[in-house]
């Protein structure tokens, strides 16, 4: 239930630790699942086939980084950003909408993407920014976009995105259908200004959108602590007029719950919703970065690794097995691996393509600066 008037913020189970590593709080996020995968609340009405398919995606994610990764150290893709450790909250919340909805990412969301049905090799060619690229290497690697799957292109300016999406929620309001957006910030982000001007506008004009923090208790290199006073980012709502509830972000049945319920309250007319998914990035920022020059190695092992932790709970109900996992490993490196040999062979963008879609009609200091490029050199 998402908290409105009459409704409190929703608490997890009585009893359970109120952060993910078993720290005190004031407020119990929501969840379902147990640290080691028990089940210890109530689970969202999931079939089978999609219970599998979550967990399907989130390996799918861990797979496609950390090959990623390596690619990039050796030196073929010039640079990537993981989401390690956060897979039950992108995977989660993208699963909740309905294919119609729009999503406004931040910068770790290529999960979201991956739920939306964007072949990975495309997701590869936008790394190597070669031919293949539907951006044509326009864009800085690991920033994807997919407007045929309603997903807004990733940006790296902080918060930006979140204006754009309680915008499209107003616009799809004043539309009258039914289409909710989902538009992600990390914790970093809610000391911008945009934050504050766009949770502002959805709490005035009660727009239909979900705004989802990832707290990753990391903003590159600032502990949480030193980048905002509140102990509890989900709290910044109630200044909105919005309701605002936390969820424990590494677990994905809890996730896909409050999404949903968010997704359906906005749907409904009831307005915007914030919801803070407590979670962690257990690696790096981007592959630019060294975590192990300000944070301590033992404080990812504080929090519980969302993908274990959901097959414990799939194999408590019999839905899986080591088998099962051998065969989607080995599917994921075979999936991966077709995807590089692929797009390694597709040639570099054709020259003329590089003012391509920047101006409805380019400028004549552009052509003229695109006529000097392809002119012959002698």
């Amino acid at each position: 239930m998402i908290p409105s008037a009459s409704h409190p913020v929703p608490s997890g189970t009585a009893g359970s630790p109120s952060g993910p590593d078993g720290s005190p709080d004031s407020q119990v996020p929501l969840r379902v699942l147990s640290p080691d995968g028990g089940l210890e609340g109530e689970a969202p009405d999931l079939s089978p086939t999609e219970r599998e398919a979550l967990y399907r995606q989130m390996s799918r994610l861990r797979a496609f980084d950390n090959r990623m990764i390596n690619l990039q150290r050796q030196g073929r893709i010039g640079f990537y950003g993981p989401a390690t450790g956060q897979e039950a909250t992108t995977v989660g919340s993208a699963f909740a909408l309905e294919a119609g909805d729009w999503i406004f990412p931040a910068l770790r969301e290529a999960g979201a993407l991956l739920v939306r049905g964007y072949p990975l090799r495309k997701m590869v060619a936008q790394l190597y920014g070669n031919r293949a690229d539907d951006a044509l290497g326009h864009q800085m690697p690991c920033h994807y976009t997919a407007r045929e799957l309603r997903f807004v292109s990733m940006s790296s300016c902080i918060a930006n995105q979140l204006p754009q999406a309680v915008g499209a929620a107003w616009a799809a309001r004043i539309r009258g259908d039914r289409t909710v957006v989902l538009g992600y910030i990390g914790d970093g982000g809610t000391s911008e200004g945009d934050f504050h001007a766009a949770m502002n506008f959805a709490g005035v004009f009660r727009t239909p959108c979900v705004i989802l923090c990832q707290n990753n208790r990391w903003a590159i290199s600032v502990p949480v602590e030193k980048q905002t006073a509140v102990r509890e980012i989900a709290r910044k709502a109630a200044a909105y007029g919005i309701p605002g509830l936390q969820v424990d972000g590494n677990d994905v049945l809890a996730v896909v719950a409050a999404t949903r319920a968010a997704a359906d309250r906005a749907r409904c007319g009831g307005g915007p919703t914030f919801i803070e998914a407590l979670t962690y990035r257990a690696g790096p920022h981007t592959t630019s970065d060294d975590p192990t020059r300000y944070r301590a190695s033992e404080e990812a092992g504080r929090w519980p690794d969302p993908i274990p932790r959901y097959r414990a709970f799939l194999e408590a109900s019999g839905a899986w097995d080591e088998e099962r996992e051998r065969g989607l490993q080995a599917e994921l490196e075979g999936e991966i691996d077709a995807a590089i040999e692929e797009v390694e062979a597709e040639p570099a963008p054709d020259p003329a393509s590089l003012i391509e879609g920047v101006f409805a009609t380019p400028p004549a200091l552009l052509r003229d600066q695109l006529e000097e490029v392809l002119r012959p050199r002698r």
